[in-house]
């Protein structure tokens, strides 16, 4: 991919550590050729508590605005200006937009979420929900769940007391439940739909599900999603598949959470639906066929002190 840079180009990154990996200049350099805006997106390594060091920096460089993955978000939240309901919500920012020297706090993951299920057809409202998992990625989908008329959410972990503090935040919906098979399957044949936020069957990840036998228990046609996208089917989505099940993997979330972004970065509406439906075929190409650096489609990132005095000068 191609992005021709002038004086008035605006910019954006994601932050993480790591990040290299992320699919996130791909998704964002892709829509703003479509939509013919002069920006460029980036991808920027900023280390483990150096997100406050960072924040100061973008600043300076004049940058429009930035998305952060782990492990920033939570350290983003109290150095906003201004948050967004989803952002006080989950205590997290996934989106920054930097404005007349404010920092603009957002977080569309549980947004995304929700859009790729209604996307699929799977409204979760009124819906008894069994979910696998309590990090920051289940916080978001779980508080959105509940905000969007969930009858119920239960939260199943290997820690339980985890689990037990996610629910504290809206305890008429969530409840703990523990990780063990019998529970697994118990909760299961109660559930309307079962959504996985572990890193289980992940692509390099530390592990697959010891036993998917409780997929069985599931009621007939419940949807299964899980939020991992590489593989794009992983263990628990063919099995669920095998037995009938709907399934959704973690793609289209990754897509409409992008999309929202870059609405706030750029005040542009758009047509998230369409979006989403043109971005999914290049993200389902295999990578050694897609013709991009090892930055996924942009710039290698640069220092920031070569960021900060390129920009300003």
């Amino acid at each position: 991919m191609l992005v021709e840079l002038n004086n008035a180009t605006k910019k954006l990154c994601v932050i993480g550590d790591p990040v290299l990996h992320s699919k996130s200049p791909l998704i964002q350099n892709t829509m703003l050729q479509a939509l013919g805006l002069d920006y460029i997106y980036l991808c920027q390594p900023v280390k483990v508590g150096e997100a406050e060091h960072w924040l100061a920096c973008a600043k300076l460089a004049g940058y429009a605005g930035f998305n952060a993955t782990m492990p920033h978000k939570e350290d983003l939240f109290p150095l906003m200006d201004e948050l967004d309901e989803d952002a006080r919500l989950y205590g997290s920012v996934n989106t920054v937009v930097l404005r007349e020297g404010r920092a603009l706090g957002y977080n569309t993951d549980g947004v995304g979420f929700h859009q790729a299920l209604l996307h699929a057809g799977a409204d979760p409202k009124g819906r008894r929900v069994v979910l696998l998992g309590s990090g920051g990625a289940a916080k978001a989908v779980a508080l959105k769940l509940a905000q969007q008329g969930a009858a119920s959410v239960t939260i199943c972990n290997r820690t339980l007391e985890k689990a037990r503090a996610l629910c504290a935040r809206a305890p008429e919906v969530l409840s703990p439940a523990g990780f063990d098979i019998d529970t697994l399957r118990a909760q299961a044949a109660r559930a309307d739909l079962l959504v996985n936020c572990t890193s289980l069957g992940m692509t390099g990840g530390m592990g697959q599900f010891d036993d998917l036998s409780f997929l069985e228990a599931l009621p007939r046609e419940t949807p299964v999603c899980d939020l991992i996208y590489a593989p794009l089917e992983t263990a628990l989505l063919a099995r669920a598949r095998e037995l009938g099940h709907p399934t959704l993997n973690g793609l289209n979330m990754l897509l409409y959470q992008a999309i929202f972004a870059l609405e706030h970065f750029t005040g542009t509406s758009i047509n998230a639906p369409a979006m989403a439906a043109r971005l999914a075929p290049l993200l389902n190409t295999p990578p050694e066929t897609v013709p991009l650096d090892r930055t996924n489609g942009a710039p290698r990132p640069l220092k920031w002190c070569m960021v900060t005095a390129a920009m300003v000068h």
